[in-house]
């Protein structure tokens, strides 16, 4: 994209890099999502899912698969920077990540796992 000044590529959420010709930038998305993996010891068979404030809560929407080779479910989502709350639900029972030893309370006198994208 061809500009006359710098000052036009600015908005929300982006980063003005500076480009080799001038009169032309480079815009990058400030707010580009980045896979994230999600694992979890649990034994094979059981129903395993990853649910969060990054998918409403939803506690099937997101299923783990089962890497027997490490004895794990591991799922990956594609988050944006930020905070995120989440949990595992293994044959409906919501479990916090005990990998994972930050935590905060909520509303059902239990803890959530959180973890930070950046």
């Amino acid at each position: 994209m061809k500009i006359k000044s710098a000052k036009k590529c600015t908005a929300a959420k982006v980063v003005v890099k500076k480009a080799a010709n001038p009169g032309v930038c480079q815009i990058a998305q400030s707010d580009a999502k980045k896979p994230v993996s999600f694992t979890v010891h649990a034994d094979k068979g059981k129903a395993v899912y990853v649910a969060g404030s990054f998918n409403k809560w939803d506690p099937t929407a997101k299923k783990m698969s089962y890497k027997a080779r490490q004895g794990i479910y591991s799922a990956t989502v594609n988050l944006a920077p930020g905070e995120y709350q989440y949990k595992f639900v293994i044959d409906g029972t919501w479990c916090a990540d005990p990998e994972n030893v930050n935590a905060v309370p909520n509303d059902q006198g239990t803890f959530n796992s959180v973890i930070v994208v950046k």
